[in-house]
């Protein structure tokens, strides 16, 4: 396995190439850097550590920002203060793009405009997201990833980390849903129980657990009648996460 500079040098090509890339060819190479991250032992356990209590929706609400200016609106991106949650923002923003449930031709138009063109709007998120990035990576690692523990020289399985990041994020998803619905607030948080616990068990790996607590939701929504647009997908990620287990 490659030691912690190699990883961190790898990581800083995937970049580099993000950047210097043809705007065409943007998706492709976020989903190279994604891959990177996950194939990386290191890294993948520093986004896993720096995501695992992250409130995705509540930052994504800060951290895109529009405001009215005159008679027009105005949008641009504030990355969060810490270097924790700067990782952690980031990482599930590029998550977001390659699985488009955040479209990354419409993100550059409304929160990068520039002079109107792709090019310079993708310049622009550049400098500012990618390159907040990798800034956020090396302060890490020159701090000997404190904030984060030891690590493990175990090799992640690829894919089953993949799913466990759309995991994360499905789980905050749903979890904004009920905050957000007509169900009375003890049946909110009845249901947001349920969606922590089985991230916790999700995290453990605990196959017995996840099916109970899949099957206590299960019966939480038909209870409820409360059906999101994404708890369908959700369970068949769960299921396909439980099969790498």
């Amino acid at each position: 396995m490659a030691d912690t500079k190699e990883q961190v040098f790898t990581f800083n090509q995937k970049c580099e190439e993000l950047k210097k890339c043809k705007f065409i060819m943007a998706t492709t190479k976020i989903k190279d850097l994604l891959k990177c991250i996950v194939n990386c032992g290191e890294l993948y356990r520093l986004f896993e550590a720096v995501t695992k209590d992250f409130d995705y929706p509540a930052f994504k609400a800060k951290c895109l920002v529009t405001v009215e200016d005159g008679i027009y609106q105005r949008s641009f991106v504030v990355l969060p203060q810490t270097v924790g949650q700067r990782l952690a923002f980031i990482f599930c923003v590029l998550v977001e793009f390659d699985r488009d449930t955040l479209n990354f031709n419409d993100f550059l138009r409304k929160f990068f405009p520039e002079d109107g063109s792709y090019y310079a709007s993708y310049r622009s998120f550049c400098a500012l997201v990618i390159q907040g990035l990798q800034d956020a990576v090396m302060q890490v690692f020159r701090e000997q990833l404190e904030s984060v523990g030891p690590l493990q020289s175990v090799a992640p399985n690829s894919y089953r980390a993949e799913l466990k990041s759309v995991l994360n994020l499905a789980l905050t998803e749903e979890i904004s849903f009920l905050s957000e619905s007509s169900l009375s607030d003890e049946e909110k948080e009845n249901g947001a129980e349920l969606l922590r616990a089985l991230a916790v068990a999700i995290g453990k790996g605990d196959v017995e657990y996840i099916g109970a607590l899949v099957s206590g939701y299960n019966y939480f929504v038909l209870t409820n009648k409360c059906v999101s647009e994404g708890v369908a997908e959700l369970m068949e990620t769960i299921g396909a996460y439980v099969r790498e287990l």
